[in-house]
C-alpha cells in the first residue's frame, strides 16, 4: 500500500501545534497587556474639566486639609464633592475676576453644580467605602496617590481588582496612624513593627475576610 500522506506532514504537523500553542500564549500575554494599560485603567490619564483644579497648589502650596473640600469622607462611602460655595468662599476674594474661574462664577449665578470628569470611576458592581478605609487608618495617598503633587488629578493606580486585593492581604503594609490619614507626606518610621500593631490597635480583619467577595460586591 502506497503512503498517503507526504513524508513532510509529520513535521509540518508538529510545527502547526508549536505555533499554534505560542500564538495562543501570545495572544494571552497582549490581552492581559492590555487590561492593564492606561488604555483601560485611565491609569495616569489626565482627564479634561471644566476648571483645571490644581491639588498641588491647594494641597501643598495652600495647606488645605482633604476634609474642606471632601466633607463627607469620614462619614459616606462617598467622598462628596465640593459644592460652588466652597469655591467661593475664597474666590469672592482672590482671583475673582479671572476668565479660568467664570464656570464657578457661573455656577454660582444659575444655581447649576459643575459637572466634574470623575476620575476615580468604579464599576457598579464594586462597593467602595471611604469611612470604613478612612476609620481603619488607611491613607488617601494608599489609593489616590501623592495629590499634593499633582497639577492636575489624574488616577494614580490602576484600581482593578488584583490591586485591591494587595492590600487586602497585606493590610500591615498600607496602615497608618488615623491622625496622618489625611497627611500626605507623612511616612513610617518603623514599617515592620508599626503596621502589624495598628492592625491589631483598629481591629482589622484578617485576609481571609478582606479578600471574600462580599467585601467589594454586594
Amino acid at each position: 500500500m502506497s503512503q498517503i500522506f507526504h513524508r513532510s506532514t509529520n513535521t509540518l504537523s508538529r510545527v502547526t501545534i508549536y505555533a499554534a500553542v505560542f500564538l495562543a500564549a501570545g495572544l494571552l500575554f497582549v490581552a492581559a497587556a492590555l487590561d492593564r494599560s492606561p488604555y483601560n485603567t485611565r491609569q495616569g490619564v489626565v482627564l479634561q474639566q471644566p476648571v483645571p483644579f490644581s491639588h498641588r497648589h491647594h494641597v501643598a502650596g495652600l495647606g488645605i486639609d482633604c476634609r474642606y473640600c471632601h466633607t463627607s469622607v469620614e462619614t459616606s462611602a462617598f467622598a462628596g464633592m465640593p459644592p460652588t460655595s466652597t469655591c467661593m468662599n475664597c474666590h469672592k476674594q482672590i482671583w475673582s475676576d479671572s476668565p479660568m474661574l467664570e464656570p464657578i462664577r457661573s455656577s454660582e449665578r444659575t444655581g447649576k453644580p459643575i459637572r466634574w470628569a470623575r476620575v476615580h470611576d468604579l464599576p457598579d458592581f464594586v462597593y467602595f467605602n471611604h469611612s470604613i478605609h478612612v476609620a481603619k487608618g488607611i491613607g488617601c495617598v494608599s489609593c489616590h496617590g501623592r495629590v499634593d503633587e499633582m497639577p492636575l488629578m489624574r488616577q494614580a493606580s490602576r484600581m482593578q481588582m488584583e490591586w485591591c486585593l494587595g492590600c487586602h492581604r497585606h493590610p500591615e503594609e498600607h496602615v497608618r496612624p488615623r491622625a496622618e490619614v489625611f497627611n500626605p507626606t507623612w511616612e513610617a518610621a518603623d514599617r515592620a513593627s508599626l503596621g502589624p500593631r495598628l492592625v491589631r490597635d483598629y481591629r482589622i480583619r484578617g485576609a481571609r475576610d478582606l479578600t471574600s467577595c462580599s467585601a467589594c460586591h454586594r
